[in-house]
């Protein structure tokens, strides 16, 4: 089915009356895949689900998707009527026409202008837009784009995620769920345009910041297999400010809909991971340098790595005689009159840090008066992107401070501070960093910030701006940087002056070490940075995205796609093809058909939720149901668990034909009446006099941890503990025992919340292999066999099970090995969760007793 709005949009890109196939242009490529879900709240089950054998491989095109497209548009008079000029927009950081330097990829840009288009107009200027720069304009109604960017965005989005809470209504904005409600809308809208340009088998599609983080969740529900990455170009907080926001997971959650989510910095990186860790349980880890989130059978990976600038474009306006004539003023105003220019380049708003700056520079004025007519500090404010009482403010306080420092260190002929708040052209702009001897960045939280890439290109300078200079013919440059620790190309500027933008005085005294430094010195420093930058530029950060993109989505294709949940809460699952769900059907089919049957089950996480109650005992319930299953006589059942065999024979004391497995198997009864067996060798317990320490220490270290000592086995667990702090304390403890008893007969393992060391030769998998061997001696092969566990031990009963075809197990037996949840497993089944688990035991139960009912009928008959 296709759109009205697709329909128009090909209309106006052919001139021909729409088309159900692929086009003979390349642009717009038209989709064949039916379906297409109107909105988000739509029941899941209509989404399209991807069939692998309708795939391709071949990557022709990018589609790059955020808020603003990279062009200027402007309006010209034109006879009685108006019409539109557009040209690309040199200074937009997602220009990437040049960038990629492949002409066999094709990039689709999809946003909205700068400026309003009337609705007469928009089918017009969407033409022109796609035929001549291949971009789809987004267009919003006025008041919605207001609540959309200038509400949710800005006053929400954009002050948490730079570490401002909304402690009163002057400090950012009360969560309002009206201007969410917009921002979601305003993401379907997005999710619309897509897909009249996708072909979702083939493109890839790039969202771009903290604007478009819902629209994951669009794409993915209509399209299940869609290649899709993400780049958040602002900071991401740390869990415990992220988690003061209402939509919380429902932002995480549509994130996590990405294939591939890319940061500037491992600190953002790590944040997000936290977030992810603590608010929706989800684990990560790192394989061959590849860092992964596993979630619902999907790994999300996850890219570090800052973006960088346009070289080539900056190197040529640095050829521009417009620049020469600009630094040819600059100098005359500068350098001819014996003054340092030191620059500052910044927006108008509260978190570039410009009156921390100013504050600095009279500080550096009153501790260094030899400065006070010979230091001039250039600070470039360009207009603030939101707008609000805080920018006015900033504004206010910038010019007050400003005004102070110049009636105090002024003089006639000398300004001190030069404030320019007059929109500069790019050229003029880099001027100023081509003289300027140091730049400063001062910035309280900024997500990347490539003002101090510029300043070292600019002042590599060329032959041309070399000679206005009056520099010599020597490869050598010099450059200057103070930048904040908290800005995100900080870590790649490792030639720099560090500061804490909020230490005043610290940030004065680096303003001087870097007037002071040897020439020498900042040649090396400019020669450090200018090898990173030159070879880091926006090109390198977009191909290297996209290649681990296309390394990230290259198993889309053998993958077997479901989605699963409502609104916001959609997700997919990705499924091996031989991985499926274990239907009740087939299993209650299979087990009225067979009559020898082996049940093996694992306990906590399967009969009992890992995340339950306090109290860990099974309900009355599952003891009925095991009653049940035991009271067939065509049944063997197994519970195979870790724990010890006292708890587990009060917990099942009513079970009498229940065999049970403590301590994953070292101690054993077929029966409740039988004795206790010990499955390998008396084990001698002398090394817990070495472990018990161990762990005694990281548990006295690490709040909510608890031993538990077996009779053969000790457990640390961290459950109740705080999960990084936790996961990271076991992965510690887990080295320290293994060096500790590395010449003792036991293993060390690491579990859900846990590190166990049980002797050596104790495996499920042996409880398994000794059930079936036990049954085949009496005769008894299994054509019937159900196992179930939802961690790494029981992963050993799973290998045994589907390996003992045609020897303990029956040739033609129906075989079930069933985890929990989806995830890399041996089993070639798995089930949600513990809930569907105990659903599936009932009906087996059920089964059983109209065996047992129907066997007494006939007895009495």
């Amino acid at each position: 089915m296709v759109s009205k709005s697709y329909s128009n949009l090909l209309e106006l890109a052919s001139g021909e009356a729409p088309s159900f196939g692929y086009m003979n242009r390349r642009i717009p490529r038209i989709m064949t895949v039916a379906g297409l879900i109107s909105d988000v709240d739509d029941d899941p089950v209509d989404s399209v689900c991807s069939d692998p054998s309708s795939s391709s491989a071949h990557r022709d095109r990018i589609i790059m998707v955020a808020n603003q497209l990279p062009i200027r548009a402007q309006r010209r008079p034109d006879g009685n009527r108006s019409c539109w000029s557009f040209e690309w927009d040199e200074n937009a950081l997602l220009q990437l026409k040049d960038g990629l330097g492949d002409d066999d990829i094709e990039v689709i840009y999809v946003g909205c202008l700068k400026e309003e288009v009337h609705p007469s107009e928009q089918d017009e200027v969407s033409q022109t837009l796609l035929e001549t720069f291949k971009c789809v304009p987004t267009f919003l109604p006025a008041d919605q784009f207001t609540k959309f960017y200038h509400g949710f965005c800005k006053q929400q989005l954009w002050p948490l995620f730079h570490y401002m809470l909304p402690l009163s209504p002057e400090l950012g904005g009360r969560f309002n769920r009206s201007l969410w409600q917009a921002y979601v809308s305003v993401n379907k809208i997005f999710a619309d345009r897509i897909m009249e340009v996708i072909n979702p088998e083939d493109d890839y599609v790039w969202i771009h910041d903290y604007h478009l983080m819902v629209l994951p969740t669009f794409l993915r529900k209509r399209f299940n297999r869609v290649k899709l990455g993400f780049f958040l170009h602002s900071p991401f907080p740390s869990s415990e400010i992220y988690k003061t926001l209402p939509v919380r997971e429902e932002i995480l959650r549509a994130l996590l809909n990405s294939d591939l989510i890319g940061f500037h910095t491992f600190d953002y990186a790590r944040h997000f991971l936290s977030c992810c860790s603590r608010m929706l349980g989800l684990t990560y880890e790192s394989k061959r340098g590849y860092i992964g989130i596993e979630y619902y059978g999907r790994t999300v990976s996850i890219k570090i790595l800052p973006v960088g600038i346009h070289l080539g474009q900056l190197q040529s306006v640095l050829k521009m005689p417009q620049t020469e004539e600009k630094v040819c003023e600059l100098i005359k105003q500068f350098s001819d009159q014996g003054r340092t220019l030191l620059l500052g380049v910044d927006d108008m708003d509260i978190f570039k840090g410009i009156s921390l700056k100013l504050l600095a520079m009279e500080q550096l004025l009153i501790q260094h008066p030899d400065c006070q007519g010979k230091v001039v500090l250039v600070q470039i404010a360009n207009p603030a992107r939101g707008r609000g009482k805080d920018v006015k403010e900033v504004q206010a306080e910038t010019k007050a401070t400003v005004k102070r420092i110049n009636e105090t260190f002024g003089k006639p002929g000398y300004d001190p501070v030069i404030l320019i708040e007059e929109p500069l052209k790019f050229y003029e702009r880099v001027a100023y960093y081509v003289v300027a001897e140091c730049c400063l960045v001062t910035a309280v939280r900024d997500g990347m910030n490539l003002i101090p890439y510029e300043y070292i290109i600019s002042r590599q300078g060329n032959e041309m701006l070399d000679k206005v200079l009056g520099l010599d013919s020597s490869p050598k440059k010099k450059s200057m940087l103070v930048v904040s620790e908290f800005i995100g190309c900080s870590p790649s500027l490792s030639g720099a002056i560090r500061v804490n933008p909020w230490n005043i005085d610290a940030v004065a005294d680096a303003m001087d070490s870097a007037l002071e430094m040897a020439d020498s010195e900042k040649e090396l420093r400019h020669e450090k940075h200018y090898r990173y930058v030159s070879t880091h530029d926006v090109g390198y950060w977009a191909r290297s995205f996209l290649q681990d993109l296309e390394r990230t989505c290259s198993d889309h294709v053998r993958r077997r796609w479901w989605g699963i949940g409502f609104g916001l809460s959609f997700r997919v699952v990705a499924l091996d093809p031989n991985f499926k769900k274990l239907s009740m059907e087939h299993i209650v089919s299979a087990y009225k058909r067979t009559t020898t049957r082996a049940i093996l089950l694992d306990y906590d996480g399967t009969l009992m939720p890992q995340s339950s109650t306090i109290d860990k005992s099974p309900s009355s319930k599952s003891i009925e149901i095991l009653s049940s299953l035991c009271r067939d006589k065509n049944n063997v059942v197994f519970l195979v668990s870790a724990r010890s065999r006292k708890m587990l024979s009060e917990w099942f004391s009513s079970c009498e034909n229940l065999g049970v497995a403590a301590e994953h198997g070292y101690f054993l009864r077929m029966k409740r009446d039988e004795e206790w067996e010990t499955h390998v060798a008396a084990t001698d317990c002398s090394w817990k006099q070495i472990a018990e320490p161990v762990m005694k220490l990281y548990t006295e270290t690490t709040d909510g941890s608890t031993i538990e000592d077996k009779e053969t086995a000790l457990v640390w667990c961290y459950e109740d503990a705080d999960p990084d702090f936790g996961s990271c304390q076991a992965k510690e403890l887990l080295d320290h025992l293994e060096s500790v008893l590395a010449n003792e007969p036991v293993t060390v393992k690491s579990g859900q919340n846990n590190v166990e060391v049980k002797p050596q030769g104790v495996s499920k998998g042996l409880v398994a292999k000794r059930l079936l061997s036990a049954m085949q001696e009496k005769g008894m092969c299994p054509d019937f066999v159900l196992c179930i566990g939802d961690d790494r031990s029981d992963e050993d009963m799973f290998e045994v099970i589907t390996s003992s075809m045609g020897g303990p197990i029956a040739p033609r037996a129906e075989v079930f090995a069933c985890t929990v949840c989806r995830k890399p497993s041996k089993a070639k089944y798995y089930l949600d969760d513990t809930t569907e688990i105990v659903r599936l035991l009932q009906g087996l139960a059920c089964v059983s007793e109209q065996i047992v009912s129907f066997s007494s009928e006939q007895i009495v008959c």
